[in-house]
């Protein structure tokens, strides 16, 4: 085995790995149910679909996909509660500042790539003091969003490095296969949302269960002491 090369900047995703958002996508998609006399659906069964934005708390909580007829209007009407209310609760991951701040001390960069839209994106990160990021890349910067490989790439050439040099964490599939085809080492982030699928079945080339995790891995390979996956 080979030893891994540190890296030059970290990438991470957004909702479910950066921020805890899913408190205010809960309420955006109950007020939906509210205003059409149903009970709000449980915070427990929304919870693990919020890296999916509107397709998964629409889906969670009214069972439609986007190609089913109504999807359009509680899309729309999901996206206008969300707005209204975008930081009401959301806030970092424990251990998330303290990782940042050591990215940050080793001399690197770090950035955002996130599925989430420019509209949500921009003014929420100054919200949640994430608006000091070397970029921020939204779902709809690039034609294409996660898990292809155009927002990392984009990432990368924004930071004038080559994907090789920059880490992706996230806590999605999309995340690591989006990590993956850009030629990015991969780090699974367990202290997300995860979504249905458990990350030791990614094949990330790390798994980390809290930022700490992260941030201790970040300092193993810069020391030299971290194999390649």
């Amino acid at each position: 085995m080979t030893m891994l090369p540190p890296p030059r900047a970290i990438l991470f995703d957004l909702d479910g790995t950066l921020a805890d958002t899913a408190p205010d996508l809960a309420a955006a998609v109950n007020l939906l149910r509210s205003v059409r006399g149903l009970e709000p659906t449980a915070y427990d069964v929304l919870r693990p679909t919020a890296s999916a934005g509107a397709r998964g708390m629409i889906g969670a909580s009214f069972g439609l996909k986007p190609e089913d007829a109504g999807y359009e209007e509680l899309r729309l009407g999901f996206f206008s509660n969300y707005a209204a209310a975008i930081a009401v609760h959301t806030a970092l991951f424990d251990g998330v500042p303290a990782l940042l701040a050591g990215i940050e001390a080793a001399g690197l960069q770090w950035g955002i790539v996130t599925n989430k839209p420019m509209r949500f994106t921009d003014p929420l990160l100054p919200q949640i003091g994430l608006d000091h990021a070397a970029c921020a890349i939204s779902g709809d910067t690039t034609p294409h969003a996660k898990p292809h490989p155009a927002p990392l790439l984009e990432a990368a050439r924004r930071l004038n490095l080559a994907p090789a040099q920059c880490w992706y964490a996230g806590d999605d599939l999309r995340d690591i296969l989006a990590g993956q085809a850009a030629g990015m080492p991969t780090i699974a982030c367990g202290w997300g949302y995860c979504g249905a699928t458990e990350p030791l079945a990614w094949n990330a080339d790390y798994l980390c269960q809290h930022p700490d995790d992260l941030l201790a891995l970040l300092r193993q390979a810069l020391a030299g002491r971290v194999l390649a996956a």
